[in-house]
């Protein structure tokens, strides 16, 4: 070879391709500096060699050097236009600066200079796939794969590229044939594994991770891909134990410590999950660590510290959709509704396909009564993401409160059938069954969501399942069901949250006043948090003055309940018995009409009525409220179904105040009053309330029977002229009618005249009072056998009478519910009901959710002490029969010895009641409107009153009837009274003479009265707020009403 001489320093031809050869070795070894070296010094003796220019190229690219690899590729490519390898290397550099087109431009030339160029084909299909064009891409792979079927890490490629498109099955080909080339190729085995799991074949995906992680135990991404399938497996132990793994290969990786901070939470292991989610963010911050941090905190109850996190989250991406959404939910738990909506909008407009943002924002809006938005943003939701159980679930919700029960169903059942282990959908569906009265199923989907979710982490469910317990009488394990609703409540009061126990719930549960305070109160904001989107300015009022000459005062009655309710069977009279000189009533009616004569009368008889149900909008309907210039305005409603206490909270009126229809505070700030009396609301509870106490005279409460069922305020006894029955008793078969002259001028007449000491008006003044009883003896017979038989009237001495079990629901409907008095003579018997002529009766009447073990207990101590006793209950409801009759059992006290009647329409309720000889009260929430009915029929009712204003309203029924006697002191003293009455027939006797007589003596019945004092009472109460003097406490004593001659 010749030998060309050149320069010092200069490089010979002939050692060219040595040199060359020497910097491709220190090139693929990584010494780049020498293989730059070597290069340069080539190239400057040759700089025509497009060896050492390619290969300059490939260093500067390797080094990150895209200008001078550009450089060099292109002098390559200009002095040998069909250098591939130049096109290639200019791909890559293109590739890397993410110039795409430029990139695949330069693959596809240098593939035409090299049809089998496989390195281009592979680049190709890596810039095709950043490109998008995925089809393209697999093209390339295959054409790749064509030329060399082994290169097996280029097929798991292909085969990923085949799972990210969903072609699983063409995928699951290019990862089995990568593991026939190389069976120990572990990331063929992981990617495999992720192929099932999106197929969700669970435990085949376990298995090919599980083989991935036996070929290479180091392999990081094979452990966090297993950690994964357990984790939306809910397999949570197995998740822990995986991530741990993946931790002791990568201590510092945030993600292994967000993954198993994820799966803590879950857990509810909260602070693992914090102490997790604090080191990840203290290696590698982001939106979503914040963000998970802060969902973290919040269950802690630490909610400012989770809406900072939200927020820190927000500031590394204002746009971070998940922390606007959560950060919704916190500003919407704080009644900051308009907030919570804009956050829920920001959030869909970062990301309009945010299926949660779209079911939250549909919720407040369901909240805000706006149900054409809701139901569409629940339908996005769903459409978004067909298999969102919590966005069917709540549309299900929406749907309920729309009343399309069928429709509410269908969504709860969907949301089941896509997460059958959806504790919410489960509880959803089990209130639809609790409102329809089916309490079977309630019971049983709220104990299988309660398996799902723990009490604590599920008190709704747990409440709800709680409260159907108590309806049946289910008190299987009552102690410790009770000490963990307590916990549950004292937890959610704490962390400031709305109470899972409904207020009207909690007389029924060991609560403190405190805190069924604190319960009204939350549910008396949320009604104030819901209007405030409204945005309507505060409203005038009339003056604050005393009235003047010849003007009344303005009161508002608002209900739901004019109608066939027990609220209007108590005071449907009161209308039209106002003295029209002192008060103008305007009556506001929530719920449409229902045709029966209780809501005819109530609008007839009220100077004005107003029928609200139409008027959907709060702020319109307080708007015509305020516009009619109401001095004070009655709620009937309190937190019962229907009612609108956001129209309350408007505050449409300047004087609001609680009335009749509610037994318990409402919580409410806008609620000035509550009317009451001293017995039911003494001032040494008056911690109990939020209102200041308005007393009435007597009692609060009232009943309209003497008007309603006039019929029943005489009766007479019918004996049986052969039949041995002692003629004390006036329990066994009675008649009443409007007129009963036609029965009494049949068969043998005869009267037992008793006295009693009866209270008398207003000024309850003791007098001794004549009581005349006649009895009537015929045969009996014809009776004995129109029951038997079940036939609906019989001809008794010629005298025709109507068999009075449930009969009159199909002759004279109006006269059963009481919108009517009955037109025939009816007979009540101990035999129709089942009831022993000789025993003495004890009946309770009330739904059976007012009983609880202890007022059980003491009536089967009762029974056993009066030995020829029963005790008489409702069927209210049937699913209670059994539980009771175990309970007694279980206490000796056997079934035959305990009665159960079915529910009846109201006349027919307050009939029957003349049958029975005593009514055990229930302590824990005392027949109400029931003790009105059973007193009204002459049947003395014995009561222990405690500290709820529900427990103690008997005790002020039978204060102003005149029988405080009947009112024990304790439960000692309460099974005494009922033990006298069974075994001291004269004492009976004397009592129940006592109490049919003052029935027409008291004030308790006189609905005259009772408008009189209840018209001293507001005016009392304008006038101090007329004269500007601080709430308190008040009564009509307090400020003697001036007529308006007076008040001028």
């Amino acid at each position: 070879m010749m030998v060309v001489a050149s320069t010092t320093g200069s490089v010979g031809i002939a050692e060219t391709q040595s040199l060359k050869d020497a910097a491709s070795r220190m090139f693929l070894g990584g010494d780049m500096g020498s293989a730059e070296k070597q290069c340069l010094l080539i190239w400057q003796a040759d700089p025509t060699n497009v060896s050492a220019l390619v290969l300059l190229a490939s260093m500067y690219y390797k080094k990150g050097d895209y200008e001078h690899a550009l450089q060099f590729a292109s002098f390559a490519i200009k002095i040998n236009p069909s250098c591939q390898e130049g096109y290639w290397t200019l791909g890559n550099i293109f590739k890397d600066r993410n110039q795409l087109s430029e990139a695949i431009e330069n693959y596809r030339h240098a593939i035409l200079l090299k049809e089998d160029y496989i390195e281009a084909y592979i680049s190709l299909a890596s810039a095709l796939v950043s490109f998008g064009d995925l089809e393209s891409a697999i093209g390339a792979f295959s054409t790749a794969l064509n030329y060399n079927p082994s290169l097996y890490t280029v097929r798991s490629d292909l085969g990923n590229l085949y799972k990210a498109i969903g072609r699983f099955e063409e995928a699951k080909i290019c990862f089995l044939k990568c593991i026939e080339t190389n069976p120990q190729f572990e990331v063929a085995w992981s990617n495999l594994g992720c192929v099932f799991n999106e197929q969700n074949e669970i435990w085949l995906s376990i298995h090919h991770f599980t083989k991935a992680i036996q070929i290479a135990p180091s392999y990081f991404e094979a452990y966090m891909n297993l950690g994964n399938v357990f984790k939306e497996a809910r397999i949570f132990d197995r998740a822990v134990a995986t991530y741990l793994r993946a931790l002791n290969l990568q201590n510092n990786n945030a993600s292994v410590h967000g993954q198993l901070g994820c799966v803590y939470y879950e857990m509810q292991n909260i602070d693992l999950a914090l102490s997790h989610f604090e080191k990840a963010i203290q290696i590698c911050p982001t939106p979503d660590l914040w963000c998970n941090f802060g969902n973290s905190i919040k269950e802690k109850g630490m909610v400012n510290e989770a809406e900072g996190a939200y927020n820190s989250a927000l500031n590394l991406c204002p746009s971070h959709a998940d922390s606007l959404n959560n950060l919704a939910n916190i500003k919407r738990e704080q009644g900051q509704i308009e907030e919570a909506e804009q956050l829920y909008r920001r959030a869909l407009s970062s990301n309009g396909q945010f299926a949660a943002a779209h079911s939250n924002l549909a919720s407040i809006l369901q909240q805000q009564g706006k149900y054409a938005e809701a139901i569409l943003n629940f339908q996005s939701a769903v459409r978004i993401s067909p298999l969102f159980a919590d966005a069917f679930s709540n549309m299900g919700n929406a749907l309920k409160e729309m009343g399309d029960v069928n429709g509410a169903i269908q969504c709860y059942n969907r949301a089941i059938s896509i997460a059958p282990s959806f504790a919410d959908a489960h509880s959803n569906l089990a209130s639809i069954h609790k409102d329809s009265g089916n309490l079977p199923d309630a019971i049983s989907l709220y104990r299988k969501a309660l398996l799902l979710k723990k009490p604590k982490s599920f008190p709704d469910a747990y409440c709800n399942l709680v409260h159907c317990l108590q309806i049946v009488c289910d008190w299987s394990d009552y102690e410790e069901r009770m000490s963990q609703l307590v916990e549950i409540v004292e937890d959610q009061l704490s962390k400031k949250r709305l109470a899972s126990t409904h207020p009207h719930h909690c007389m029924l549960y060991p609560l403190s006043h405190k805190q069924r305070k604190q319960i009204a109160e939350k549910h008396a904001l949320l009604c104030w948090e819901k209007v405030q989107v409204l945005r309507k300015a505060a409203y005038s009022f009339p003056e604050a003055r005393l009235l003047r000459k010849n003007e009344r005062l303005r009161i508002g009655f608002v209900s739901s309940d004019f109608g066939n309710h027990p609220t209007s069977h108590l005071m449907q009279s009161i209308p039209g018995l106002f003295d029209r000189s002192r008060v103008e009533l305007f009556c506001y009616a929530l719920s449409v009409n229902d045709g029966t004569n209780f809501r005819s009368k109530i609008m007839e008889e009220s100077e004005h009525f107003t029928d609200l149900s139409g008027v959907h909008c709060n702020g319109a309907a307080a708007d015509i409220i305020n516009a009619d210039g109401v001095h004070i305005l009655f709620n009937l409603n309190g937190y019962t179904r229907l009612a609108r206490n956001e129209i309350f909270a408007l505050r449409p009126c300047p004087i609001q105040v609680m009335w009749l229809g509610y037994p318990a505070t409402s919580g409410a700030t806008y609620m000035d009053y509550i009317i009451t009396d001293e017995v039911t609301s003494p001032k040494y509870l008056a911690e109990a309330y939020s209102e200041k106490l308005a007393y009435m005279p007597h009692t609060f409460f009232i009943g309209d029977h003497t008007n309603m069922l006039k019929h029943l305020t005489e009766r007479v006894i019918v004996k049986g002229k052969d039949s041995n029955t002692r003629f004390n008793t006036d329990t066994n078969t009675v008649a009443n009618a409007t007129n009963l002259e036609p029965l009494m001028s049949r068969g043998e007449l005869c009267h037992i005249i008793r006295e009693t000491e009866v209270s008398c008006g207003p000024e309850k003044e003791m007098l001794m009072k004549e009581v005349v009883l006649p009895v009537l003896e015929v045969s009996t017979q014809p009776l004995t056998d129109m029951i038997g038989r079940g036939n609906i009237a019989v001809s008794m001495e010629g005298c025709n009478v109507q068999n009075g079990l449930a009969t009159l629901n199909h002759t004279h409907s109006k006269a059963a519910t009481g919108e009517e008095l009955p037109n025939t003579i009816i007979i009540t018997s101990r035999q129709q009901y089942g009831l022993p002529e000789d025993a003495i009766v004890y009946c309770n009447f009330n739904q059976l959710y007012k009983l609880d073990p202890v007022t059980l207990n003491s009536w089967c101590e009762i029974l056993k002490r009066v030995e020829n006793s029963v005790l008489w209950l409702l069927r209210f409801p049937n699913y209670g029969e059994q539980n009771i009759r175990e309970f007694c059992a279980a206490r000796g006290i056997y079934s035959h010895r305990i009665i159960f009647s079915n529910v009846a329409a109201k006349e027919e309720h307050v009939r029957r009641g003349q049958l029975a000889d005593c009514c055990l009260d229930t302590p824990l929430c005392n027949g109400h409107t029931t003790g009105m009915d059973i007193t009204f029929g002459g049947t003395p009712m014995v009561t222990l009153p405690l500290e709820t204003l529900a427990s103690r309203v008997a005790a002020s029924q039978l204060t102003a009837l005149g029988c405080p006697e009947l009112i024990a002191k304790s439960r000692e003293d309460y099974i005494n009274i009922a033990v006298r009455l069974g075994t001291d027939r004269n004492y009976l006797t004397s009592i129940r003479t006592k109490v049919w007589k003052s029935r027409t003596t008291s004030t308790l019945f006189n609905i005259k009265q009772y408008c009189t004092d209840l018209e001293d009472l507001v005016h009392a109460i304008w006038k101090s707020h007329a004269l500007n003097h601080p709430k308190d406490h008040i009564s009509a004593a307090s400020f003697q009403y001036s007529s308006p001659s007076e008040s001028e």
